[in-house]
């Protein structure tokens, strides 16, 4: 017996399909057939509605949700200090094998470490509060760099730094080296605490983190620096610095 095999070539109905379903996943055939035509495609309706079933988009998907757009920007040493600082988490165990985060601050002009703190979770309230913490102690910056974790998406801390006209530099997804300078940070970190000591307690952990601050802050010599520590180089800047400058540094710090 003798059967008509079709030469039609779907191929192109169905990656624009796929296409529009990507684009409005919360959509249905309506909507994508007459964007089609709108485009200037003449693909009959039954044609269309018979690949759009064949690809099972009668199911509704979920969508995920996307991020914005995020541009890459050179990482560079900031003229002063309180231009930009870099926050990041990092996390470990205790002997008993529960977790801790700690969140790290630090201020890219001449490396400073700001915050050192740890805490079993870290939701952005905490983070709000931390930081709140070092703007009294160390100044308000005009500028931060974080990544795309939650607690840096979170409302809560959008809303903070509105409120203090501080800008949020986010990173791209999946760039860490984008936020370079609180990276070699953590590298040390990890290398000179986490690694170093294990720890019963949370108060343990914070102790020698706020000891290594202190210590890094001071004494650290940075190749990058020129093998200053960040509080020479901070000292070196404030007795070249114009009294604008000066100014600005002592606005900051208020």
């Amino acid at each position: 017996m003798w059967h008509y095999k079709s030469i039609k070539d779907d191929s192109e109905v169905i990656d624009k399909l796929i296409e529009m379903s990507e684009i409005k996943p919360n959509r249905g055939f309506d909507y994508y057939y007459h964007r089609i035509r709108k485009q200037g495609f003449i693909w009959n309706r039954k044609r269309v509605l018979r690949i759009y079933r064949l690809l099972g988009l009668t199911l509704r998907r979920k969508s995920r949700k996307r991020l914005p757009a995020r541009i890459k920007t050179p990482l560079e040493q900031p003229a002063q200090p309180r231009e930009v600082w870099s926050m990041d988490f990092m996390s470990d165990s205790l002997t008993t094998g529960r977790r801790f985060r700690v969140l790290n601050i630090i201020d890219d002009y001449n490396r400073q470490a700001l915050c050192t703190t740890s805490e079993f979770s870290m939701p952005s309230i905490r983070v709000v509060a931390h930081l709140k913490q070092a703007i009294e102690i160390y100044g308000k910056p005009l500028e931060i760099r974080v990544d795309n974790g939650p607690e840096f998406l979170s409302r809560l801390f959008v809303q903070f730094c509105e409120s203090e006209s501080i800008h949020i530099k986010y990173i791209q997804p999946g760039k860490p080296s984008q936020n370079g300078y609180v990276e070699r940070f953590n590298k040390t970190y990890r290398e000179d605490v986490l690694d170093a000591y294990l720890f019963r307690n949370l108060e343990e952990a914070r102790a020698q983190s706020e000891a290594f601050r202190e210590d890094y802050n001071e004494n650290h010599p940075h190749e990058s620096l020129g093998r200053k520590s960040p509080n020479e180089l901070l000292d070196d800047f404030l007795k070249g610095a114009s009294p604008f400058e000066k100014h600005f540094v002592n606005l900051c710090t208020v």
